[in-house]
């Protein structure tokens, strides 16, 4: 995940605790077998967060460049990655502003990070980042929120969450005519006097469309092979509210 987080980095670990990143990269990885001759060598995580899944594709013996535009989160991420005795190589980037010393065989950027860059201008140029610095027959695995998972599950919605000494509190509002949502949350963090101490992050989001991201990778140089809900290797429902997208760099 990326945009400049600061206060978020420190709970996003806890907040995203029912992600089972070893399954999750399991998947990508298969997905990376059907659709690759060979399995990935070096691996680009974009938008990597934290560094959960950039380390579970080290712990597999893939050399990992994670980038990220948040220095909170790439320092929970390196601190993740020494603890565990995994050597990946961080670096602080945005997604269009990557810069590479070289090319990848891969790359994946996971948990909708590219529904958090809101102009689609810019959109455009993190594709074409990373098509720069793919080599050509390379996969490029990402998923993002659907359209419906803004209208309908986030929406105008409000969500609690009460993790024993951290309770947050994540606010949503819509926006149709862009199909974006404001999110604000409110994190409460227990102290030792029993006293709860207060910290606030903003952020936005953008939906975009099946056919809004297929013409810009195509712009881009890079084809659609195939679309599935996420987790799964099913065809993309109307309900689906996490598509992943299968990515190839045009030879």
């Amino acid at each position: 995940m990326s945009g400049g987080y600061t206060c978020f980095a420190a709970y996003y670990d806890a907040l995203t605790g029912n992600v089972d990143y070893p399954a999750r990269a399991a998947y990508l990885l298969d997905l990376f077998g059907r659709y690759s001759p060979r399995p990935p060598r070096l691996l680009l995580d974009l938008a990597c967060g934290t560094g959960s899944m950039a380390c579970e594709f080290a712990r597999r013996g893939i050399d990992v460049i994670g980038a990220d535009d948040s220095v909170e989160m790439l320092t929970v991420a390196r601190e993740k990655a020494v603890e565990q005795g995994l050597e990946v190589l961080f670096l602080c980037q945005s997604m269009q502003e990557l810069d590479l010393y070289g090319t990848v065989d891969s790359a994946v950027c996971t948990l909708d990070s590219l529904n958090h860059i809101t102009d689609p201008r810019e959109v455009k140029k993190a594709l074409s980042r990373v098509s720069l610095f793919l080599e050509p027959g390379g996969i490029f695995l990402f998923d993002v929120n659907t359209p419906y998972k803004h209208e309908k599950v986030l929406g105008d919605h409000s969500f609690v969450y009460d993790l024993g000494d951290l309770y947050c509190v994540w606010q949503c509002g819509y926006d149709p005519a862009t199909r974006t949502v404001d999110i604000d949350l409110d994190f409460f963090e227990e102290e030792e006097d029993g006293r709860y101490f207060r910290m606030s992050e903003s952020f936005r989001e953008r939906a975009y469309t099946r056919e809004e991201l297929t013409g810009w990778l195509h712009e881009a140089g890079l084809e659609v092979l195939d679309v599935f809900e996420e987790m799964t290797m099913r065809e993309v429902r109307e309900e689906t509210q996490r598509a992943v997208y299968i990515v190839e760099k045009c030879r």
